[in-house]
């Protein structure tokens, strides 16, 4: 101990002259080590007199460094932290047509068991609704979601329901219709969109639509209305697509995702509107926002113009039913193949998820440059295909390994991830679980389970793992939810300061992006702006602190900073720190010098 106390002071002068030393313009400092931190990480600073935020404004203000424990949010009476340093003047809800929100999804037979049979149900994300969205943003408790993802939840005989037995019955493990309509109208009173995932390029074998189907080819009866309600043929499987016999027939039904997943057939206007009359079910009778929409690029497998012209008509028909729907497609492709169906509807973006995408591979000390320059690349191409086209982020979903096994708690480069997800434009989705650090991965048994497991509550809830999992319970180091809730410098307190920021701050979210070229670091930022206003927000993934000065930044394209932000008027608003050490520096701003801590993230207004 007294080794450490001796290297901590050395440290704090080294600091001091490396500031004392430190040029005009940007500037990286000498690199501090990366190591795993011994101690226990440092609670987020709260705000000094007579400032919103304690991180400082235009005026010459400067921090020392914090000490292990001067610093911390106030705690309520269930122990539960309350964030309180963010200023919301500029907060206004979300409008029912706004649909750049953060999102929350669920595995819903892992979230919440309500009912003790270990299965998470409907009812058990209804009672955790004030963990996601306690409908009041300054009460500094909930997640503060505005939107939830719901897993499939129709009949199915499967634990994931990508098999749809009756898409107009809510499988029984989860609850009924009216549970659902209970949860969508909580949804709407807390400003929350509530989707579901939509799976309709193929059924479960077990459909009344799929027997029919089945037995007019069996039967010979070609004037059924079912004849032709699937893709089928009399070759069997061709052209990389698999078809599979029909059990007392000599014809083959498709099924390129398993054999209890016949594939549809759009090209009959029978199912075309029997598939908008389920959208429009669950808009017009349950107050259903939108839909995720399962293997969108497969409705005509291997034919990406088809498939994208189909869903310009889909969604043409279900923005007429509801102008404001809110939708998104599962299109697990290259960027190129993507821009196929964004003239239709928003899609995922999978270059910027897992292992190797661009959030984490900025998180973890890379060019946060290159991360700018390419949404604002994917903005300007995106837009081009539909004005109205917007950015839906993630890091992980239920078909990848967790987040949490690259980007590691310790590191702190869960922290940066989340800052880098969270402050972006459009739509940020976060995969249930993340918001602790839940790990989970396929590993050598190659189960999706792995990556679907209970959420890690901490508080007697009886939901399990789902079936198949083989993953380790004592590889479960990051701690529960009840455990992170009253510590300010959790990850889970850090995912609650980052989206009150996003909402004290909706240019963000939806304004018009710019990103900056800043020279000579990989600190990176971006300017963006609605309604004649303007913030910029910062990054320094990086394990050292960078100096940047505001008024010889520009654009990408050239252009001054100044054209869209006066950086003479310029006030830190919001500060957010991913450093897991004993103690870190804060972000500064005096005059248009901005100094940026390692692993921090900085908003200006």
């Amino acid at each position: 101990m007294k080794n450490f106390s001796t290297f901590r002071h050395i440290f704090c002068i080294l600091l001091i002259v490396s500031m004392l030393m430190s040029m005009t313009g940007c500037k990286q400092k000498a690199s501090d080590p990366d190591v795993t931190p011994t101690a226990e990480p440092t609670a987020e600073p709260t705000p000094d007199a007579g400032s919103d935020t304690g991180t400082g404004t235009g005026d010459s203000t400067s921090h020392g460094l914090l000490t292990p424990d001067t610093d911390s949010y106030p705690v309520d009476a269930s122990g539960e932290v309350l964030i309180n340093d963010v200023n919301l003047s500029n907060y206004t809800a979300l409008s029912s047509s706004d649909n750049s929100r953060v999102f929350y999804h669920i595995f819903v037979g892992s979230f919440s068991d309500s009912d003790g049979n270990g299965i998470g149900d409907l009812r058990g994300i209804i009672n955790r609704m004030d963990y996601l969205n306690d409908g009041d943003p300054a009460s500094g408790k909930s997640l503060g979601v505005e939107g939830i993802w719901l897993s499939p939840i129709f009949m199915s005989p499967s634990y994931h329901k990508y098999d749809t037995t009756d898409y107009y019955k809510i499988d029984p493990d989860f609850g009924t219709m009216e549970d659902l309509k209970e949860l969508a109208d909580l949804c709407e009173a807390r400003g929350v969109k509530l989707i579901l995932d939509l799976v309709i390029n193929h059924t479960g074998r077990y459909n009344d639509w799929f027997v029919n189907f089945r037995n007019a080819h069996t039967t010979g009866d070609t004037a059924s209305p079912y004849y032709d309600f699937y893709t089928w043929n009399d070759k069997g499987s061709e052209g990389g697509r698999s078809f599979t016999r029909i059990q007392g027939s000599e014809h083959f039904y498709e099924c390129n995702f398993s054999t209890d997943m016949p594939e549809l057939n759009f090209d009959n206007d029978f199912v075309y509107d029997t598939i908008l009359d389920v959208a429009r079910y669950y808009l017009e009778e349950i107050g259903i926002d939108g839909f995720r929409f399962d293997a969108a690029k497969y409705i005509y497998y291997g034919d990406n113009v088809r498939s994208g012209e189909f869903w310009v008509k889909y969604m043409n028909d279900l923005r007429a039913i509801d102008p404001d729907i809110f939708t998104v497609a599962e299109v697990w492709d290259s960027d190129m193949t993507v821009m196929n169906y964004e003239p239709a509807l928003d899609c995922f973006n999978f270059s910027m998820s897992q292992a190797e995408g661009m959030i984490a591979s900025a998180a973890k000390k890379g060019d946060v440059n290159a991360y700018t320059s390419y949404i604002e690349y994917y903005l300007d191409t995106i837009h081009e295909k539909r004005p109205t086209a917007s950015l839906v982020s993630f890091v992980a979903n239920h078909d990848m390994d967790r987040a949490a096994g690259y980007l590691t708690y310790a590191s702190g480069y869960a922290k940066m991830a989340a800052s880098l997800l969270l402050l972006n434009p459009g739509s940020s989705f976060i995969y249930y679980g993340e918001e602790i650090a839940m790990k989970g991965s396929r590993g050598s048994s190659n189960t999706d389970a792995n990556r679907r497991l209970a959420m890690l509550w901490g508080d007697g809830d009886t939901v399990r793992d789902p079936q198949g999992t083989t993953f380790e319970k004592d590889k479960q180091t990051n701690g529960t939810v009840a455990e992170q809730i009253g510590k300010s410098d959790s990850l889970l307190n850090h995912y609650k300061k980052l989206i009150l920021v996003r909402k004290a701050n909706p240019e963000i979210a939806s304004g018009e992006y710019h990103a900056l070229a800043i020279k000579d670091t990989k600190a990176g930022g971006f300017v963006s702006v609605k309604d004649g206003k303007a913030v910029a927000v910062f990054h320094n993934t990086s394990g050292s602190t960078v100096e940047i000065d505001l008024s010889a930044l520009s654009f990408k394209s050239g252009d001054p900073i100044t054209n869209y932000f006066d950086v003479s008027k310029a006030q830190l608003t919001a500060a957010v720190y991913s450093e897991m050490s004993i103690r870190h520096a804060l972000a500064t701003l005096e005059g248009t010098k901005l100094t940026l801590p390692a692993q921090s993230s900085a908003v200006l207004r």
